[in-house]
């Protein structure tokens, strides 16, 4: 289970449900547009800061891949602000709606 944090401190427990592990091969979204729907979601209600690790099971991606899905994510998601926030451990992540 993880946690996400508010600009406002609020904290934000998520729940552990995972959503199916599908790509274009299978006839699901992609591994980058379950992502882009999941982040685009969660940033409706304003700017989110996260770690890999605390979203992956909610996904269906390993920390690993939601990392070079961010870089990849952060030139070419319209609607939504990424940025690399800082590294304590692992990389945090800021997203906002742009």
């Amino acid at each position: 289970m993880g946690v996400w944090v508010r600009t406002n401190g609020e904290a934000i427990e998520m729940s552990t449900t995972t959503q199916p592990s599908t790509d274009d091969a299978n006839g699901g979204p992609g591994k980058d547009e379950r992502l882009r729907q999941f982040l685009k979601q969660k940033a409706d209600d304003g700017e989110l800061y996260f770690k890999s690790k605390f979203i992956a099971d909610e996904v269906g991606l390993s920390p690993k891949e939601i990392g070079a899905l961010m870089v990849k994510l952060r030139d070419s998601c319209p609607g939504l602000e990424i940025e690399k926030w800082s590294y304590t451990s692992a990389t945090t992540w800021r997203v906002e709606p742009a």
